[in-house]
């Protein structure tokens, strides 16, 4: 009996946990930790500890699915790709290349969104965007305004370092568990932890201070911490005056937030904002970690503006435990970024509207400039929005689900539907592929090779381990086939290949050659622009990423959540993750020993709520907003404040709720704040 250990990266989280798969007789039979990871350590979350039970799924996709009178039927890959270039060819030549739309995946390789994006735009399309729209593209807007570079300044082992950790929006002790060895290892060393959140999370557990602020109230407090900081005379005057640019006016500004005004649009006692600032202004080394709680609001961009701002008045950047740290959801949401899978970004950050990025592209790719697009595409949302009038005529999911994943999900669908093609390839047969018109099998993670990118920057190498079951074939393979079938000649797309022309196109890749990647346990840190590179763990250390090398310090204004309670629906919807499942859910709630232990779709209400409307724990309720209704078990907690209600959105009927309103700038919805109603169920309605 021959068995093997072959090194993986876990396909759940940002964090991007190490362990090996123990393969036997070519099947995966087990797993077993990496000790010696520099994150994780050997840890895994639940999720992770599950990975294995997707691979051999009864309901894994095996062979190509065409739609012929609204059934599925088998198909074999040559008549599936042939039918798929036609469409897309037809298509493309009648109305031209804006009307096609393609979504990237956060669950996919480097190597693999590469090319997915290189197919769109050399079919003369930037409609390509993927689901960093809907969790943190406001990081990527206003990081690369303020700092120059759009991503977290500091790896997870630096927390470990810092003397204050301040936590705004984000869960991490359920959604980015590995990092609680981290923070208690800070903890054991004397430092702070303050968390803000509207819920009681486990993450606020451990906290020393904190503030369960109104929701969509994130600016005003990050004002008023500045407020604070800056007339108690904590801020670091010479950081300032040395590495940053507009302080005059954010001082200014900020004169406007005193904590007495921000306790009343936060609900926060001022001596608690006032002890926050203390703590993180005072600190030799802080740390501010933020998530979807900031991101996800028609003010995503503004937050995290605020959140920048508040680090380098305090100088807590550029160093080691001080730094801007934003948790990435998935397992390679900052690689697909990295890769150009944004609608306004070719691979790199480099501007689809920029002539001279145009043609080094075009020259790189072997296409004529004219076929590359200037003008930057539509996003997730105004993809389904143009769906829906009709000017996107085709669209390509690459392990996306939108039905479940965007905002207003009943428009959603209604928006596929008018497609005149919809190709969805992916391992399950999700909620949208079931709305499709060709279905792809794809592989699993460990069924194929690739790079992945972690919330901290780290690229690291996974090996496939098994083989993909049935016809499933990797990502690389299916588009390098599509694009073959659409005229386009790349040669070679395995993946190592791919990293070697990533390293020729993306400047801060240029150092991660596939054979530094398979070698280096823990892998490298971008930017590393050179073989001979060593990789930055640190970012703006000595100068930040801007033309001039100085930080735009940008005063941003507080502005209330677009939809606010009002009489019909008094109470205020949030939603999130929850520890045993991730996102849309597609392979977590397909996981047995996951899903038995949170079955079903869940609300949480404050008791005093639940007195209001008569529910009782447990009991079936209909929870309503102005775009819908769904049904969810009601659980009553004092984790949520009176006036708030909890919801995760792993389960279908969460986002039927949502609001698809944009942050202006980043172009994400609001998925943090909802006006919403809660009723005890119909008989005839429960699940």
């Amino acid at each position: 009996m021959s068995q093997s250990l072959i090194p993986t990266i876990c396909p759940y989280c940002g964090v991007g946990c190490a362990f090996y798969i123990v393969v036997e007789n070519g099947r995966a039979v087990g797993l077993e930790y990496m000790t010696d990871h520099p994150v994780n350590q050997g840890s895994l979350c639940s999720k992770g500890n599950a990975a294995l039970e997707i691979l051999d799924h009864p309901e894994r996709l095996t062979h190509p699915l065409i739609k012929a009178a609204d059934r599925f039927r088998p198909a074999s890959w040559e008549e599936a790709l042939d039918l798929i270039g036609q469409r897309l060819s037809a298509i493309r030549h009648a109305v031209g290349p804006d009307a096609l739309g393609f979504l990237a995946s956060a669950k996919c390789t480097n190597e693999e969104n590469y090319l997915f994006q290189k197919l769109a735009r050399c079919l003369g399309s930037n409609h390509v965007d993927h689901c960093a729209r809907l969790c943190h593209a406001p990081t990527v807007v206003a990081l690369a305004h303020s700092l120059g570079s759009a991503a977290m300044t500091n790896p997870i082992p630096d927390l470990a370092e810092s003397d204050c950790i301040l936590v705004i929006g984000s869960n991490w002790a359920e959604n980015h568990s590995p990092l609680a060895r981290w923070v208690w290892r800070a903890k054991d060393r004397g430092a702070r932890v303050i968390v803000v959140d509207p819920r009681l999370t486990p993450t606020a557990w451990l906290a020393d201070l904190y503030l369960p602020l109104r929701p969509g109230t994130d600016v005003a407090l990050l004002n008023g911490l500045m407020h604070v900081a800056l007339t108690e005379g904590l801020v670091d005057r010479d950081f300032i005056a040395r590495r940053t640019t507009g302080f005059d006016a954010l001082a200014r500004h900020l004169m406007a937030y005193p904590p007495s005004r921000v306790s009343e649009i936060t609900g926060l006692p001022p001596a608690q904002i006032v002890a926050t600032a203390r703590a993180y202004a005072s600190a030799s080394a802080a740390s501010l970690v933020y998530c979807m709680g900031v991101t996800q609001h028609t003010t995503g961009s503004e937050n995290v503006l605020a959140c920048a701002d508040l680090a380098l008045l305090c100088g807590q950047i550029g160093r080691r435990g001080a730094g801007l740290m934003p948790l990435r959801g998935q397992n390679n949401v900052q690689g697909a970024c990295d890769m150009g899978a944004l609608a306004q970004f070719y691979p790199g950050y480099q501007p689809v509207d920029a002539p001279e990025v145009r043609d080094f592209f075009a020259h790189a790719w072997g296409v004529a400039a004219d076929t590359l697009s200037l003008s930057p595409g539509l996003t997730v949302v105004e993809m389904i929005e143009a769906a829906a009038a009709g000017r996107i005529r085709a669209l390509y999911v690459m392990g996306e689900n939108p039905v479940l994943s965007d905002p207003n999900a009943d428009r959603v669908r209604e928006a596929l539907s008018r497609l005149d093609l919809l190709v969805v390839q992916d391992i399950f047969l999700t909620e949208t592929a079931e709305m499709a018109d060709v279905v792809l099998p794809a592989a699993a993670w460990a069924e194929k090779e690739g790079s992945t990118t972690t919330t901290e920057r780290r690229v690291q190498w996974s090996h496939q381990a098994v083989e993909p079951p049935g016809q499933a074939r990797p990502d690389t393979w299916i588009i390098g086939q599509i694009a073959r079938r659409l005229g386009l000649t790349w040669g070679e797309v395995a993946p190592p290949s791919v990293l070697a022309e990533i390293n020729r196109t993306v400047p801060i890749y240029g150092g991660l050659v596939p054979e530094r990647l398979m070698a280096a346990r823990g892998g490298l840190f971008w930017p590393c622009p050179t073989p001979e590179h060593p990789g930055t763990p640190i970012l703006h250390m000595e100068r930040f990423a801007t033309a001039d090398g100085r930080a735009r310090l940008i005063p941003v204004d507080f502005r209330p959540p677009a939809e606010e309670p009002e009489e019909r629906f008094p109470l205020t919807l949030t939603t999130g993750r929850i520890a045993i499942h991730y996102n849309a859910g597609s392979m977590t709630r397909r996981s047995p020993s996951l899903v038995t232990r949170a079955p079903t779709l869940c609300v949480e209400l404050n008791p005093v709520d639940a007195a209001q409307w008569g529910v009782s724990d447990g009991e079936w309720v209909t929870v309503s907003t102005p775009r819908g209704q769904t049904q969810a078990r009601a659980r009553i907690t004092d984790t949520v404040e009176a006036g708030v209600v909890f919801m995760p959105f792993h389960f279908p009927g969460t986002n039927r709720l949502t609001t698809d309103l944009l942050d202006p700038q980043a172009k994400i919805p609001e998925y943090k704040v909802a006006a919403c109603q809660i009723a005890v169920a119909r008989k005839e309605d429960e699940q």
